[in-house]
């Protein structure tokens, strides 16, 4: 199946760009998440129009990205979860937690699927996180299980 990608997917290309995936991966996710369009011959002409859009908007943020990781380096992030003997949590910690204790600790408002996790966090302790700001600019962070009272 040929989509048009209209936001950046991990491991599969950026907005604007024209990829052959699986049916199946395309008909059931990527299209009804609102990740890709089907492509056509009309859609691939709106593809110079994304593509434009999106340099000019990468221009301006890589410095802005640049601004971003030098916020998250200086921050100290600690999440609360629930847990039982021994430091295993009940249930895991989520990227969407991640972000919120980030943006509750003062730092910026992140998206929370570029967010690359250390794999699942199911106990206490620290962890390091990356976030890929840009094509290439990535900021790592440190973040901090503890358990909830």
């Amino acid at each position: 199946m040929k989509i048009i990608l209209t936001q950046e997917v991990s491991g599969l290309g950026t907005p604007g760009d024209i990829v052959e995936v699986k049916n199946g991966y395309g008909r059931n996710y990527l299209l009804p998440q609102g990740f890709a369009i089907q492509w056509t011959k009309g859609a691939e002409k709106q593809v110079v129009v994304i593509k434009r859009a999106r340099e000019a908007r990468e221009i301006r943020d890589l410095g802005q990205a640049n601004e971003v990781k030098g916020q998250l380096a200086g921050l100290k992030v600690t999440l609360k979860a629930r847990s039982g003997n021994g430091g295993r949590l009940f249930g895991s910690i989520t990227p969407a937690e991640i972000v919120d204790a980030v943006k509750a600790a003062g730092g910026p408002a992140l998206d929370r699927r570029r967010l690359e996790l250390p794999g699942h966090i199911k106990t206490t302790g620290a962890y390091t996180v990356q976030v890929k700001l840009h094509p290439e600019v990535t900021a790592t962070f440190p973040v901090n299980v503890v358990a909830a009272k």
